[in-house]
Formats: C-alpha cells, structure tokens, sequence
C-alpha cells in the first residue's frame, strides 16, 4: 500500500469516528432531555424499549471506534492492509467496503466457516 493510499483509508478512519462520536452526543443530549414520565404503562414501556435499543446500539458503535482505533494504529506501524491471518495485502476494494478489515475475504470466508462448523455441533 502506497502513502497516498494509507492517506485516503486513515482520513476515511477519521471522519468515520468523527461521524460516530458526533451521533453519539446527539443520542447522550437526546436521552437527557427526553427523561420524561409518561403516566400511560405502554407509552412507559415504548419509551423504555427504545431507549434500550438505542444504547445496545450506541454500545455497538463504541465498540466500533476500537477497531476503528486499531486500524490507524495499524496504518502508523505499515501493517493496515494486510490479512493477519496469512499476511498477504487485503484487497483495496475489501478495505474499501469494511476499512476496518483484518482478513482478507478467503481468510474471512474460512473463519465463518470454521465459526458455522463450531456452532452447529
């Protein structure tokens, strides 16, 4: 992978981090000022639900802005790019699609396959 290339993925990296911890103050201020209590059980209930729902999926993108933190540390020490798994490059279109990917989509395709195996049993 080439300067320019590492350049274009570790500004992708960052404003997708940006983008995400942006949503999540939205969220966070959202929550706060909704903190309202509805007198009416089922409008308590969907309240609740969609709060709920709303913080696993603030919890998913938390987890997100690791692998997100991962990937430019692998971009600073020349190793973004390349499957861990057999060390071969990772396909610029892959990247492109998933930035965050440590496998190349063969190494990728035998883990879920080797997961399905394992989880059948």
């Amino acid at each position: 992978m080439n300067d320019r290339q590492r350049d274009y993925f570790r500004a992708k990296l960052l404003a997708w981090k940006e983008e995400i911890l942006r949503e999540s103050k939205l969220t966070l201020q959202a929550l706060q000022e909704e903190n309202v209590n509805h007198p009416d059980l089922a409008d308590r209930a969907s309240s609740e639900t969609d709060r709920a729902i709303e913080l696993r999926a603030r919890d998913r993108q938390r987890k997100l802005i690791s692998k997100i933190d991962a990937a430019l540390l692998r971009i600073e020490d020349n190793t973004y790019g390349y499957c861990e798994e057999t060390g071969e490059p990772i396909s610029l279109k892959r990247l492109e699609a998933r930035p965050i990917a440590t496998l190349s989509v063969e190494a990728q395709e035998r883990h879920e396959k080797r997961e399905k195996v394992y989880r059948d049993e």
